[in-house]
């Protein structure tokens, strides 16, 4: 009977990411740094073979394990595909920007724990669960960025710390208020005994959960960390800390969200929406670094996010529009950042001034990832907007439709300032030429997952009718 209820056969993809991690860890230090390669290959076995067990299991009635404290239905599935497909993506830079470093078996460690973490947070249907999730997911976030070894660098992973710290503290002090009105810790159980528990400590609760979170998202109000981070950071761990942590923090605000009673929440979520999107637009705006810019950006793109949640408990297309716009986000991002790994050297939006001429596939990527973010069709991201809004819309939240196409149309202007000097001719071609040796395989990996966000966005239909089954 206890075998039955823990399942652990369940948790399979994420005994692969942790267990890979490991292995990964202590098999490094025996590998010489010449071949470091054979670690990145194991990493890359390991995220396609914890992709083929969540499809597998995606086709399943929607289970729990562990006594219900870990989901395992179609959310923790699209969750489990998208962090591990996106990990695997980036890759490609790591293969890029790290090859024979002395840190190379370290960072793929790094990556597959903290992708491990994400996919926990994603399915966690527990407070304990959550709070293990949470520290999974952020320890090897902060060792990733501090991996940059540059002034810059440091200071980007203190206050990375100190903002983790800070808000996983606030993480915990909800946990334990929610633990101690309910006398337990599963979902199932705290959403039928909330009811008689006193409103001002449940509200208080769910405030210090959700911004708990928002860390791990990156949204307001633990957002100050991250342009920082995917500035002075390194291209491969600022490609990863702006999308696969996403994906679980997100899905874990949804999950208690629709646990919590509808008067402590929809208004606090609603806020963080309005104020990520409007804050991470107009902060882009005066960016001059590509890699800062694309921090805001990210903090904007929590805002969008975050829009059907508010909607959660509410409209049946909640839970399917937040899934469809984390696919093309993922996709989309990572191309935006990787054609900044594929000109490292470029830190500053002019310095793509004539980029076209001489590359105009990788030109191609980056305009197709900027208007994807923008949500212009037919990318994935313009699918998830638009389905985002129409949630908002049939939850009741009219104006928050607006106001998610009122802000797509202000990011339009930052990104085009990147974008028209991308397209710009100059008469002397030879500096862009001579700074994309080296880095072709994130110049490749800009192109197919920019087409990636093309695709998506194309079968848009198919993918709908999966997620919202």
């Amino acid at each position: 009977m206890e075998t039955e209820m823990m399942r652990p056969l369940l948790l399979l993809p994420e005994m692969l990411l942790a267990g890979g991690a490991l292995a990964a860890l202590i098999g490094g230090s025996f590998v010489p740094r010449h071949r470091q390669w054979i670690i990145r290959i194991f990493t890359a076995i390991v995220l396609v073979a914890a992709i083929v067990a969540a499809a597998i299991q995606l086709r399943s009635p929607a289970t729990s394990a562990f006594d219900d404290s870990f989901a395992v239905d179609t959310a923790t599935g699209s969750a489990r595909i998208l962090a591990a497909s996106g990990t695997l993506l980036i890759l490609a830079i790591a293969a890029d920007e790290i090859s024979a470093s002395p840190r190379e078996s370290e960072t793929y460690a790094l990556l597959l724990f903290s992708t491990a973490g994400t996919v926990l947070l994603a399915g966690a249907n527990d407070l304990l669960a959550l709070a293990v999730g949470f520290l999974l997911a952020s320890i090897p976030l902060y060792a990733l960025i501090g991996l940059a070894h540059t002034r810059a660098g440091a200071e980007a992973v203190m206050k990375t710390y100190l903002m983790g710290a800070l808000f996983g503290i606030l993480l915990l002090l909800g946990v334990t208020i929610l633990s101690g009105l309910t006398g337990t810790t599963g979902y199932a159980e705290i959403a039928d005994r909330l009811a008689d528990a006193p409103q001002a400590a449940v509200t208080v609760a769910a405030i210090a959960v959700i911004a708990g979170l928002m860390f791990k998202a990156g949204g307001v109000p633990a957002h100050f960390w991250v342009p920082d981070a995917a500035q002075a950071t390194t291209a491969t761990a600022a490609t990863f800390l702006t999308t696969v942590p996403k994906i679980g923090a997100l899905l874990a605000v949804y999950r208690l969200a629709i646990v919590l009673p509808p008067t402590s929440w929809p208004l606090l979520v609603a806020a963080l929406a309005v104020a990520s999107m409007t804050l991470g637009n107009l902060a882009a705006y005066w960016q001059s670094d590509p890699r800062r810019l694309l921090g805001w950006s990210t903090v904007s793109q929590v805002g969008f996010l975050l829009v059907p949640i508010v909607a959660a408990g509410r409209s049946d297309l909640a839970l399917p529009s937040l899934l469809v716009y984390l696919t093309g986000y993922t996709a989309t991002n990572i191309a935006a950042f990787a054609v900044s790994a594929a000109l490292p050297e470029r830190r500053d939006l002019v310095d793509y001034r004539g980029l076209a001429a001489q590359r105009p596939w990788l030109a191609a990527a980056l305009l197709v990832a900027l208007l994807g973010l923008v949500g212009t069709p037919p990318t994935a991201v313009f699918v998830g907007k638009l389905t985002t809004a129409t949630a908002a819309w049939d939850g009741g939240y009219a104006w928050l439709a607006v106001v998610v196409f009122g802000n797509s149309v202000l990011s339009l202007f930052y990104y085009l300032r990147w974008i028209t000097p991308t397209y710009r001719h100059v008469g002397d071609t030879s500096v862009v030429e001579s700074r994309l040796s080296g880095r072709r395989w994130s110049a490749r990996l800009a192109v197919c997952a920019a087409a990636l966000s093309l695709v998506a966005g194309l079968a848009a239909g198919p993918l709908w009718h999966v997620v919202s089954r």
